[in-house]
């Protein structure tokens, strides 16, 4: 694994906007994977919408993307410059009664509507579509209870919109080591991980499968493993990969080429390969902490992005395919 070309992908601005006080003044600790932040850029890419959850609720930032903007420090380090919030606003379209762990953006097919999923630390799922050139109108939504009615203690909670069909959604709940598949509200099945589920994603191009969007990948502590959802053997599990040992997966994702990224504790980004199940490349020490967050560039999807804990993002490396 090597670092990019300078020539090749080279970001063209990085911005900072300051939530509003006025909107959000104290917000809920949440937990380490950053799944509360989802945003979305609009087709002239003038500006972005940033929808960020504390506490019970979802708000909505409105940033100008306006003008090339990238200052570089000492040894090329950049700089992020003060960006102008246009608007600010609360989304009334997610009435959860614990905090929400994850906001997840996905465009819809056919109208120009956003999908909007939210998940409480109690598993509540809520999917509301959203207008995108209005600021929040009365569109379809659904609402799912967890499973056991929100008994116990709450943790973490993600979810994901499968790539291939929109209405399957997949809920996980870290303590109760279970992901939930939904068919809109209705319930399909449960997988059941040996380990508490930190991330997952599915795999969006598997060459052992025919249909895409079948398979789900999820990391639980330091091992993935790899999902079948049509199969019933061995619980649904069709292989498990050793990962670091001692450590903790924290994010994992899948390209639409293929290969699947993940990371955690160690610092290092594997990249595998799902036509043999082994590891492709590594990246080393690539962060200075922890990483939390990892997404394919959808540029160049030989590119991926690495963020780490203490606000480090924008790792850039690049791999082949051989």
């Amino acid at each position: 694994m090597q670092r990019r070309p300078a020539a090749m992908l080279a970001p063209r601005s990085l911005r900072k906007a300051s939530v509003p006080p006025s909107l959000l003044s104290d917000p809920s600790p949440g937990s380490l994977q950053p799944t509360r932040l989802a945003v979305h850029v609009n087709a002239a890419g003038s500006s972005c919408s940033a929808y960020l959850a504390s506490g019970c609720r979802v708000y909505k930032i409105e940033i100008s993307m306006e003008g090339e903007m990238l200052s570089k420090g000492k040894e090329s380090l950049l700089i992020p410059i003060n960006a102008e919030v246009i608007s600010s606003s609360v989304v009334d379209r997610c009435p959860h009664r614990s905090e929400i762990q994850c906001v997840v953006l996905a465009e819809s097919e056919g109208d120009r509507c956003l999908i909007i999923g939210t998940v409480d630390s109690y598993g509540h799922l809520i999917v509301s579509r959203l207008d995108t050139l209005a600021d929040d109108i009365d569109r379809a939504s659904y609402s799912v209870p967890p499973r056991d009615c929100g008994v116990g203690e709450g943790s973490w909670a993600g979810l994901c919109f499968s790539p291939m069909h929109q209405s399957t959604v997949a809920v996980a709940r870290e303590l109760c080591k279970c992901i939930d598949i939904y068919d809109q509200d209705i319930h399909v099945r449960s997988l059941r991980t040996l380990w508490y589920p930190s991330s997952f994603s599915f795999a969006q191009c598997m060459p052992q499968v025919n249909e895409s969007g079948s398979m789900l990948v999820i990391a639980e502590g330091s091992q993935l493993s790899i999902w079948d959802l049509r199969m019933s053997n061995n619980g649904g599990c069709v292989q498990r990969i050793s990962g670091p040992i001692g450590g903790i997966i924290y994010s994992v994702c899948s390209s639409s080429s293929g290969p699947i990224a993940a990371g955690g504790t160690d610092r290092t980004v594997t990249i595998y390969d799902p036509r043999r199940w082994s590891a492709l490349s590594r990246w080393v020490g690539c962060s200075k902490y922890e990483i939390t967050g990892l997404s394919f560039s959808s540029a160049d999807e030989s590119f991926i992005y690495v963020q780490g804990v203490d606000y480090e993002v924008c790792e850039i490396i690049s791999f082949n395919l051989a």
